[in-house]
Order: structure tokens, then sequence, then C-alpha cells
């Protein structure tokens, strides 16, 4: 019997350091995802053809948002008010570094 209570607290001791690991991974090595991207994904017609050359409507808001591309004219699906709106709040919104983007 006491060899099961042994066990049981060597087990639960390595679950505690395994918890307390990740949970101090989770601290230190987290990657803070840009807030606009969520928001530009939204924008976008939603359409996923990949006309624009990219995978999906996520991949291009990606590349819009990392600065990959210096204007909207990929998207075909999209509206000429959807663009500007996107533009328009790229230009307003600030990334987590602190800057904006002007997209043509």
């Amino acid at each position: 019997m006491i060899d099961i209570v042994i066990a049981m607290l060597i087990s639960f001791a390595i679950a505690g350091l395994l918890g307390l690991g990740l949970a101090l991974a989770d601290k230190f090595l987290r990657v803070e995802e840009d807030p606009r991207l969520q928001r530009v994904t939204e924008m976008l017609p939603g359409a996923n053809c990949g006309g624009c050359g990219y995978p999906g409507c996520s991949g291009y808001a990606a590349s819009i948002v990392n600065k990959e591309v210096d204007n909207l004219n990929a998207c075909k699906v999209s509206k000429a008010e959807q663009k500007e709106k996107i533009k328009q709040y790229l230009k307003e919104t600030p990334g987590p570094d602190g800057s904006t983007i002007t997209i043509k």
C-alpha cells in the first residue's frame, strides 16, 4: 500500500513540475499576433478563391499586414468599398509596434 502512495506522490510531483514548465513557457515564449490580421481577414470577402495568389483570404490578409503588398488590386472578388475600408482601417490603426500601414 505504501508503494502505491509513493508512486502517486511522485506522479503528482512530476505533473506539477511539468505544469510549472508549461506555465513558464507560455509566459516567456508567447508570440503575439498582430490584432489587425484578424480584422483585415474579416474585412476581405471570404471567398478563399486563391485568385490573389495567396492561400485564401487569411494568407492575403497576412501579406497585407506584413507589408508584403503595396496595393489591394490582387483581390478581384472584393469591391472597391471593401478595399477602401481596409486601407482606411490600416491607416488609422497602429500595430503592436506602433506603426500604421499606408496602402495605395
